[in-house]
């Protein structure tokens, strides 16, 4: 049988507690904390923390995408994408929180014409949507409520989901930055990945 180059990591990290991960999420959290107490954060603190709080929750998301490509070449991260999901999700939240606090101060009337006036927060809003239940069925009790096949399923959601995160993120920037292509560029990899691995049909309904 051929040694996996990824064996000695893999062998570490079954010893590594799924928990840890929660602890590396809160990571972004104390960057930005740091960066707005040191007026590093931007000339506009509130831009800066919804924009810090959005990235970190894509780049989380396209981690959680990355579990299974890397599995393929042999680095085995599976035991850790529930909890990759769940931080995600977490910054997804506290991103769309932001904004309606320190933004928008709770002022729905303007909240309300935002939405119809940016389209990009609609789109935000619609992955922040489609994350949801994901999220909430992210349990075992929820496999076997749902039956592994039909969570499966619902769980790829996550793919419409992400590619609506890269459209807001590139309509917030508004400017085709490299940081905006390469996420773009990170995300069409990922799922031409599973297109190519998978084919359509599986892709979808597997």
């Amino acid at each position: 049988m051929a040694r996996n180059l990824f064996d000695p990591v893999n062998k570490a990290l079954r010893r590594v507690p799924t928990w840890s991960v929660y602890l590396l999420g809160l990571l972004p959290l104390g960057w930005i904390s740091y960066e707005t107490l040191t007026g590093r954060i931007g000339v506009d603190p509130v831009r800066g923390i919804e924009w810090s709080l959005g990235l970190w929750a894509l780049r989380w998301l396209l981690a959680s995408l990355a579990v299974t490509p890397l599995r393929w070449i042999g680095l085995n991260l599976i035991r850790f994408r529930r909890q990759i999901g769940l931080v995600a999700f977490g910054l997804v939240l506290l991103h769309f929180a932001s904004w309606l606090t320190i933004d928008m101060g709770l002022r729905w009337g303007q909240i309300l014409a935002d939405l119809y006036k940016r389209w990009y927060i609609l789109i935000g809003m619609s992955a922040l949507i489609l994350l949801l239940p994901l999220a909430l069925t992210s349990n075992a009790a929820a496999i076997r409520l749902l039956g592994s096949q039909a969570w499966s399923r619902l769980h790829k959601l996550v793919y419409p989901a992400a590619i609506l995160a890269v459209l807001h993120y590139s309509m917030v920037g508004k400017v085709y930055t490299t940081e905006m292509l390469t996420y773009a560029a990170i995300l069409a990899g990922l799922l031409g990945w599973r297109l190519v691995k998978l084919g359509p049909k599986r892709l979808v309904l597997a």
